[in-house]
């Protein structure tokens, strides 16, 4: 049976890597409705990572220290000198192997997901470009698992992504596709599409921004245009000299 140590290890190294992985098997076995399940747990990676190395830490100082004779327990060699497999350091060291899997998965995981589909060259007449301010990327496979699926868009001639700069640089053909359908198979992927640039102009699709860009409008609505003066917001405030 697994003591604590060992079980705390196991679930805080898995835990720590779901929001990358999840994405990554949900693409590939493609059910994306399962993308998203764990980008909640993104924010507490570092911690979980602290806490897998805290814990692995201190078993593997456990198991090497001096044990006392007078105390027995599952750890102890048996009359044969034989030692539970649970508790040992063989076990020990798989658990520590296969935590290093896990937390090591951001970094190598894009080889699993890397799109194969090469650039598709697009007539400059036919040509967009956008930049996607996407939230929730943070390893290479998460760029990756955003540059499969854009990719597969019809009409999507490159995809550029970056979860340094937290976005995505798309070359597609207005022709055959449009912003919609690359936000959407964004969106798909777990991670969330904030805004797009697409002719220098800037357009927000997340509902918070959306929220604060019609709040700013509202605020310069609220004095002009004939509101104040017809005596709306009040003859004390806007419409009159004082």
């Amino acid at each position: 049976m697994l003591d604590k140590k060992i079980f705390t290890t196991i679930v805080a190294s898995v835990g720590a890597s779901l929001c990358c992985i999840t994405p990554v098997l949900a693409v590939l076995a493609g059910s994306t409705g399962m993308a998203s399940s764990f980008s909640w747990m993104e924010p507490f990676r570092p911690y979980l990572i602290a806490l897998t190395i805290l814990v692995l830490a201190y078993a593997w100082w456990d198991k090497l220290k001096p044990v006392q004779q007078d105390i027995e327990c599952a750890c102890d060699p048996d009359e044969e000198g034989r030692i539970s497999f649970w508790y040992s350091k063989t076990f020990l060291a798989l658990v520590t192997l296969f935590a290093a899997v896990m937390l090591s998965f951001p970094y190598w995981g894009d080889s699993f997901i890397r799109s194969n589909k090469a650039d598709v060259i697009i007539e400059k007449s036919k040509l967009e470009r956008t930049l996607i301010d996407i939230e929730g990327m943070t390893c290479k496979a998460c760029e990756a698992t955003i540059e499969k699926v854009t990719k597969e868009v019809n009409g999507v001639g490159t995809a550029k992504v970056s979860h340094e700069q937290q976005n995505a640089i798309i070359e597609y053909d207005r022709t055959k596709t449009d912003i919609d359908a690359i936000l959407k198979a964004i969106g798909s992927t777990g991670y969330k599409p904030l805004s797009y640039e697409l002719n220098g102009v800037k357009q927000y699709v997340s509902g918070i921004a959306v929220k604060k860009h019609k709040e700013s409008n509202l605020s310069k609505s609220k004095c002009g245009g004939g509101k104040c003066g017809a005596g709306k917001c009040g003859s004390g405030k806007c419409g009159s000299k004082e």
